[in-house]
């Protein structure tokens, strides 16, 4: 068994802070610029940032699909262009709160993708969790239930938000399922090759939204206005968050991983009471709900992989890493 190091925990709590912190601040852009035009920005800056360190770590060999063109077109177009699109599209029409406990739903949009299609039938523990989580989300939508008629009357747009938000939650569960079987491939190499391939998509979509009127073009006063939110997206958002967590990844085990993800809506809340956000108690009572299930259902994960170990252990088999 491996044991965790200090050090990996430090990764993953830094990049789950940055991704929990760019959502209000996406949304903060939000009042000049449209989601579109800042999936772009965000992608165009994470490639810049991203394709000289794989060419310095692995050379322009690592360039090549090395016959994965299909599989990275496909990661590229609907995990990455996809579910950014989807996400901060959503996240302009609701509330950072709300898409953030939708977005802490993708461990279990996994397990229900693992289930359909690969026959991997989750325990009955996680299934519970998963259960408790959607209901958690809800509460979140709905403001306990009491809002739900003031949100159907006036807020359909939120409610478009939130389905677009859950929407690519699901392309950037398919695209973790997809780059799965790119084995013995470096994340960084992924990662760059996904944003490569995602660009011409996000950019084919900006340009017919601009055509038809759909989004507007952004003034060159507002890109350097919020020009440091679009960088902080890009770059830490992306690259620097992207290393920190395959870096915390590495050394503290995907299980362990997990659990520090679930921090990123109590980042997200906390950075919304900052700005002086009002915050709801149902929606304070659903993140807690979803939190706490999924919490859980890793803890579960956890002692099984445990159990396994042992077994494995008592019969001779090598032993797997927590």
């Amino acid at each position: 068994m491996t044991h965790p190091s200090p050090s990996g925990f430090g990764f993953a709590f830094f990049a789950v802070l940055i991704w929990g912190t760019q959502l209000p601040i996406a949304k903060s852009a939000m009042l000049d610029l449209d989601g579109y035009t800042i999936t772009l920005a965000r992608y165009g800056l994470a490639v810049v940032g991203m394709l000289p360190i794989l060419l310095w770590r692995e050379g322009r060999a690592a360039l090549r699909f090395d016959g994965h063109g299909t599989l990275i077109w496909a990661a590229g177009v609907i995990g990455m262009a996809g579910s950014g699109l989807l996400v901060f599209t959503g996240l302009s029409m609701t509330r950072p709160e709300v898409t953030v406990i939708i977005i802490a739903l993708q461990p279990a949009l996994t397990a229900i993708a693992q289930w359909l299609f690969k026959g991997r039938r989750p325990a009955w523990i996680t299934l519970c969790c998963l259960v408790a989580a959607f209901l958690g989300v809800a509460f979140v939508v709905t403001r306990g239930g009491t809002g739900l008629p003031e949100l159907m009357r006036s807020s359909a747009n939120e409610l478009i938000g939130n389905a677009l938000v859950l929407l690519g939650s699901a392309a950037w569960v398919g695209y973790a399922l997809m780059v799965e079987k790119l084995r013995g491939w470096s994340s960084l190499r992924i990662s760059t090759l996904s944003c490569l391939t995602a660009l011409p998509a996000i950019l084919i979509v900006w340009g017919l939204l601009q055509a038809i009127g759909l989004a507007v073009m952004p003034t060159g006063a507002q890109l350097i206005e919020h020009s440091w939110r679009l960088g902080y997206l890009g770059i830490p958002g992306i690259l620097i968050a992207m290393l920190l967590w395959n870096a915390g990844t590495q050394r503290i085990g995907p299980l362990n991983a997990m659990l520090m993800i679930n921090l990123m809506p109590v980042f997200t809340f906390a950075m919304r009471a900052l700005e002086g956000a009002t915050i709801r108690s149902s929606e304070l009572i659903g993140a807690a709900i979803v939190v706490v299930a999924l919490v859980t259902n890793n803890a579960y994960l956890r002692l099984a992989a445990r159990r396994a170990e042992r077994r494995h252990k008592l019969a001779g088999l090598p032993q797997t890493q927590v």
